[in-house]
């Protein structure tokens, strides 16, 4: 590790100047906040006078960034060159094809393919989607789906970024481009077994909230589309898909607390028949698989979730019968049904397995019949599930695996033999796993509660408190962050940073309490945990004080920017990617997409309780007069899932109060939604552009 004199940006040129125009945000209960930066909202993307200031702060990123530039040109000139340009998928079996995907060497974007009978056999490209994407700044594919029939592809393209997609075909003996196109829809289709009636769900132009499931018959106008089911509640999601064993088509529609599933016959789907009524704090998601349907929910208090099992014809919880028992330290959460066994995705101790259950004894494995046998694993941290497994009439399992050290790996294992076979490993070209070392580690929160973190760093490192630390955590919704391969933090750790994944509440990798105790009204103990193991780590000897980064993106965003006002002096710089800033302002209206979602996550702040604890620590309400570490924001004028006026409007604020020295960076994609810019490459460059912000902060050369 080399240690830099003082950071680049010793002189800084002057901010951007935003106009402040008052606006007063009304709660429905009277409560009213001054806000000086909503003119910056505008919902067609128009407005002059915004477009200036973001192109503005665009062009300050620019000269802030330029002394950085030979940096951050080594550092994407590093993370590509560890790509294997012509890569591709293991290829998988279904209705008689293999299907894989594929790329070409200096091509940003994949080819969709397939042979027939073996992978010798003539390939045939479904979508090569580099050329869909020529000429356009952002492009990205859904579903991609063939008929059962295995000749027609139905698929979703989006070209702007906001996630709003268009249904278009192609008949695969031909190549022809079918004329019919559905446009304003979700990334989800479905066909019947006729092979002209597709199934698609439509999306409110505002909101985006999926709201309808439609039919399209090809050959007909799409203003002809019939519909099928029609949600009211805009507090839930929806979705459609085949069950296991491809008899029927399913509508599943779900909250942040409650999920309900109507199914019809998919060779003749003209009526949708309702599984189980909708109950609060009652989750269900059936498969359905030899004359039965099998079911993970979280009914009668099974808070980590347990499979049950009901007849074909069921409709009512009363029908249901308990298969695999809940278990208070087990979070069962996912399944796949096979002829001879289920395999289950769980958790236990913050870490993911995979357990086998028989339906007959294979004691080649050691398992009796009804006894669970679990997949083995070979690190301290690590991250494992099931990969595609389209076919259930194997006795192979393919499962993937991989750490902080092991790229991406797929595994094919027999259930009957025990034996293991590597179908691939994801290729880094240079990488040599032997140079780097993995461990967890425990930190103790403010409370007591014990909070793990997953880390890796160079052999050789010395836990002597003088490296810099990059902090990683997400943190909401129950999404777990586990250990996986992060090809580009290759650059990082070769630099002599130690990595760190901090799995804090708010998250489920310690189950399903483990992200109630971070929501609604617990929601701070993502941002306390987030801190704790920030000092539990320099304590610990892993990093220096002032060599701390941090960094998070969407959701993980709020966690920036919450930290940030609560501890700004144990961190020198954080990235906040595609920030969630302006909680309470977002919540309170109900037309900006994902709104209504999540209010069994945030709380709805029409509530005087929620309004107040959202308003305790929403980032953009709490920024203060104090010295901030340095800050590098992103986000895409397009994102439809936070919007570009939230970091807008938060950098604006900061400069205001920021009492500190450090430099504020805003970087907007003018083209791109929130995911950021589409193609393999395109990413990478704006990753290497935060990366030279934060090394030089750490005073990494």
């Amino acid at each position: 590790m080399t240690t830099s004199v003082p950071s680049a940006f010793a002189a800084l040129p002057s901010p951007p100047d935003v106009a402040k125009h008052p606006h007063v945000v009304k709660a429905p209960f009277g409560a009213t906040r001054n806000d000086d930066y909503y003119w910056l909202r505008d919902d067609k993307r128009e407005d002059k006078a915004m477009l200036a200031y973001l192109n503005a702060e665009n062009a300050y990123t620019d000269t802030v960034m330029a002394p950085l530039k030979p940096l951050e040109d080594t550092l994407y000139t590093e993370i590509v060159g560890r790509i294997k340009q012509d890569d591709a998928s293991v290829p998988y079996r279904e209705r008689g094809y293999w299907y894989y995907t594929r790329f070409e060497a200096g091509k940003d974007y994949p080819i969709q393919a397939r042979r027939k009978g073996s992978m010798d056999a003539p390939e045939q490209i479904l979508l090569d989607v580099n050329q869909m994407a020529q000429g356009k700044g952002y492009f990205s594919v859904g579903d991609a789906e063939v008929s059962q029939d295995n000749r027609i592809l139905a698929w979703a393209d989006d070209a702007v970024g906001r996630r709003q997609y268009t249904i278009r075909f192609k008949n695969l003996d031909t190549g022809e481009i079918y004329p019919d196109t559905v446009e304003g829809v979700s990334a989800n289709v479905v066909w019947a077994d006729d092979n002209k009636t597709l199934f698609y769900v439509e999306n409110d132009p505002e909101t985006l909230l999926t709201v309808r499931v439609k039919k399209h018959v090809l050959g007909t106008p799409s203003k002809d589309d019939v519909l099928v089911y029609e949600e009211k509640d805009d507090s839930f999601y929806m979705g459609i898909g085949r069950t296991r064993d491809d008899k029927y088509i399913t509508i599943c529609v779900e909250s942040t607390v409650s999920s309900e599933t109507r199914y019809a016959p998919a060779d003749n789907p003209e009526r949708f028949t309702l599984l189980a009524k909708r109950e609060r704090d009652v989750e269900y998601h059936p498969e359905h698989f030899d004359g039965r349907w099998v079911i993970r929910t979280n009914a009668d208090g099974a808070k980590n979730f347990k499979l049950v099992t009901a007849p074909t014809d069921a409709t009512t919880r009363k029908q249901w019968s308990d298969w695999v028992a809940h278990d208070d330290k087990v979070y069962i959460e996912n399944f796949e049904l096979f002829d001879g066994f289920t395999a289950i995705e769980e958790r236990s101790g913050g870490l993911e397995r995979v357990r086998l259950q028989f339906n007959s004894p294979h004691m080649d494995v050691g398992a009796h019949a009804g006894e669970p046998h679990y997949v083995k694993a070979d690190e301290p941290a690590y991250s494992m599930g099931l990969a595609v497994n389209s076919e259930p009439d194997t006795e192979w399992l393919r499962y993937s695996y991989t750490s902080l050290t092991m790229p991406a790996t797929t595994y094919e294992l027999n259930t009957r033999t025990g034996e293991r076979k590597l179908l691939k490993q994801q290729p880094v070209i240079g990488y040599d796993a032997g140079k780097y070392v993995t461990e967890r580690v425990w930190v103790s929160a403010r409370d007591g509660v014990k909070v793990p973190v997953s880390l890796v760093y160079k052999r050789g490192f010395k836990k002597d408190g003088t490296a810099a630390l990059f902090q990683y955590a997400y943190g909401s919704y129950g999404m777990s962050m586990d250990p996986a391969f992060n090809l580009p933090a290759i650059s990082l750790l070769d630099r002599g940073v130690v990595y760190a994944i901090a799995h804090i509440r708010g998250g489920q990798e310690m189950g399903r309490q483990w992200y109630d105790d971070g929501k609604l009204l617990h929601k701070k103990n993502t941002f306390t945990d987030f801190i704790d193991v920030t000092r539990g780590l320099v304590e610990q000897g892993y990093a220096a004080k002032d060599r701390v980064a941090a960094s998070g993106g969407s959701a993980g965003g709020l966690l920036m920017g919450a930290v940030a006002n609560m501890a700004p002096q144990d961190y020198r710089v954080m990235v906040a990617q595609v920030p969630f800033v302006d909680v309470v302002t977002t919540m309170l209206d109900a037309s900006i997409p994902l709104t209504t979602n999540e209010y069994d996550e945030w709380g709805n702040p029409e509530k005087k309780a929620y309004y107040d604890y959202m308003l305790s620590y929403s980032p953009y309400d709490n920024v203060t007069r104090q010295a901030y570490p340095a800050l590098f924001v992103g986000t895409g004028l397009w994102d439809s899932q936070v919007q570009y006026w939230e970091p807008a409007k938060w950098v604006a604020k900061l400069r205001d109060d920021n009492t500190g020295t450090r430099p504020i960076v805003f970087r907007t994609n003018m083209e791109a939604g929130h995911g950021g810019k589409s193609g393999r490459f395109r990413r990478y460059r704006e990753l290497a552009e935060s990366y030279a912000f934060v090394l030089d902060q750490l005073g990494v050369k």
